[in-house]
C-alpha cells in the first residue's frame, strides 16, 4: 500500500494545479497532463540543465537573412502587424542567437528590443514595459511558465499584445512519436485551450489567427 510519501509531489507548471495526472512514459522521460489548463509537461525532476540547453541551442540555424526562416516567422509576424497600430515599442523575448523576428518588425517601422537569457542577457530590458512582446518557439522551453507569464504580464503596458508561437499539442495517441516532444529542451506542451486558459486567467483577450499562433491582449 502506497503512503503519501510514495506519491510524487508534482504541480502543473502552467496553472499550478496540484493534482495533474500521469500521462505517458517515453523511454526514461515521464510526462504529466493537467485537467485544468490541458497542458502536457515533462516531469520536473527530468528538466535539462542550463549547459545542456545552451549546447542544444547552438545547433539551431536561425539566420535572420534566411528567406525560409523569415517565411516561418511570418506566420506570427503577419497577424501581429495587422493588430498593431502606429510605430510601437516591442520586446522579442527569447530571441535566440539570430533575432530575425525583431528585424522583420523593425523593417515594418517598430522599435524592438531583444532579450535572451543565453545570447542577449540584458536583464535591464525586463524592467521596462512594452506595447507588444513576442515569444516565438520559446514558451515550450519555460521551466516555470506560470512565473514567466507573470513576468510577461508585468512588462505589458495597458492594451499591449503578447504574441506566442509554439506547436500546439493535439493528439495524445501520437505524443510519443511527435517531433516536438523529441526536442530535449522542450518541457511544456500547450494546446489551443491552454492558450485560452492563460489569457482568461489574466483577463486578456485571445485570438488564434492561425494554427500554433496565439495573439493575446492585455486590457487597455
Amino acid at each position: 500500500m502506497k503512503t503519501a510519501s510514495d506519491i510524487p509531489s508534482v504541480s502543473c507548471p502552467v496553472c499550478r494545479n496540484k493534482a495533474p495526472k500521469r500521462f505517458v512514459t517515453v523511454g526514461e522521460r515521464e510526462y504529466w497532463s493537467c485537467s485544468i489548463c490541458e497542458a502536457r509537461f515533462l516531469d520536473p525532476a527530468q528538466k535539462p540543465q542550463s549547459k545542456q540547453e545552451y549546447a542544444h541551442y547552438l545547433l539551431h540555424e536561425n539566420d535572420p537573412d534566411d528567406p525560409r526562416y523569415r517565411k516561418f516567422l511570418s506566420r506570427l509576424c503577419g497577424p501581429l502587424l495587422e493588430a498593431l497600430d502606429g510605430s510601437l515599442l516591442g520586446l522579442d523575448y527569447g530571441c535566440g542567437p539570430g533575432p530575425a523576428l525583431a528585424m522583420m518588425l523593425q523593417e515594418a517601422g517598430h522599435s524592438v528590443e531583444i532579450y535572451d537569457p543565453y545570447f542577449f542577457p540584458d536583464a535591464k530590458l525586463l524592467e521596462r514595459t512594452y506595447d507588444f512582446i513576442t515569444c516565438t518557439e520559446v514558451v515550450e522551453h519555460f521551466h516555470n511558465p506560470a512565473g514567466q507569464f507573470e513576468k510577461l504580464d508585468a512588462m505589458l503596458r495597458p492594451g499591449a499584445w503578447l504574441a506566442i508561437m509554439t506547436c500546439f499539442q493535439t493528439d495524445d495517441a501520437r505524443f510519443a512519436d511527435w517531433h516536438y516532444r523529441k526536442d530535449p529542451t522542450h518541457v511544456v506542451f500547450y494546446r489551443e485551450s491552454t492558450m485560452r486558459w492563460l489569457a482568461e486567467n489574466r483577463g486578456w483577450s485571445c485570438k488564434i489567427p492561425i494554427k500554433d499562433v496565439a495573439l493575446m491582449r492585455k486590457p487597455g
